[in-house]
């Protein structure tokens, strides 16, 4: 391929090869709860990839497990492309970005966001440029002196967006981010986190309860179903619209939803057959 064609691909056209592979995971709590079952995933670096499934089906304790914040009963969870730290986990920081935005009250935007280089003992002066980019990326670069109480919640959510991509991670976990705001704060950041991934390139896995969330977001949208959790259909996606309100009302968009949809009551369906 000519230099001046590689050059044009954007990030997402570059990916080919395995990020993380989840192989036959399953996850039984202390309590005999069966929370993952026989699961296998495979992420390719620079994929959007969402875990749709009902409430139950393990789509965040999968996040978690990939994190390490959570270890498995049986399975593996490899990295191909990466040079594994004494953890398990690749090198090259994994961003996490919870249900609720967790910021520090007493703490002003700047430091909230510092949080993540303040733990590998990196002084504000020299994160400073890290911090102002990361801040710069959500839009928020003006509100660097405000403290959280002073923030609405879908700014609070970008604060904390912010915050997980200061370490300039190769993968961004998001779980249900945006389920307990307002549907247009919702659409929007939906907008700024496609942004981000367009233009970075980084491989985001999203955890939502909604199909249309998970249609508008996606080029990959895996189905879980529960009792216990493991996966029910792996959806393709691709479009040759671009994702933005005109795409929210097309006959494409439409139809995506419809399928995903079937796809979810499909998984519902099953898992009451157990």
């Amino acid at each position: 391929m000519p230099l001046a064609e590689a050059q044009a691909l954007s990030p997402q056209e570059k990916r080919k090869r395995p990020l993380v592979v989840m192989q036959s995971v399953s996850k039984v709590f202390s309590s005999g709860t069966i929370a993952l079952s026989d699961m296998s995933l495979t992420v390719e670096s620079g994929e959007f990839v969402s875990l749709l499934g009902p409430s139950g089906c393990g789509k965040s304790t999968a996040l978690r497990i990939i994190a390490g914040l959570g270890d498995v009963t049986s399975g593996t969870i490899d990295w191909p492309s990466s040079r594994i730290n004494s953890r398990g986990l690749p090198e090259g920081d994994i961003g996490f970005v919870f249900q609720e935005p967790t910021l520090m009250p007493w703490k002003n935007v700047f430091d909230n966001v510092h949080l993540p280089l303040r733990l590998k003992r990196v002084s504000k002066a020299a994160a400073h440029a890290e911090i102002m980019q990361a801040l710069t990326t959500v839009g928020l670069q003006d509100f660097a002196k405000a403290y959280p109480r002073e923030l609405s919640g879908g700014m609070k959510m970008r604060v904390s967006i912010a915050r997980a991509l200061v370490t300039k991670p190769k993968l961004l976990l998001m779980d249900e981010p945006f389920a307990a705001l307002d549907e247009i704060t919702r659409q929007r950041l939906n907008d700024d986190v496609l942004r981000l991934w367009k233009t970075t390139g980084i491989t985001v896995i999203f955890v939502t309860h909604s199909v249309y969330e998970s249609a508008y977001l996606s080029n990959r949208i895996v189905v879980m179903k529960a009792r216990p959790g493991r996966v029910h259909a792996d959806v393709p996606l691709t479009t040759s619209l671009e994702r933005d309100e005109h795409y929210r009302t097309s006959e494409e968009y439409r139809r995506a939803c419809e399928a995903v949809s079937h796809s979810l009551i499909g998984a519902i369906n099953a898992a009451g057959e157990h």
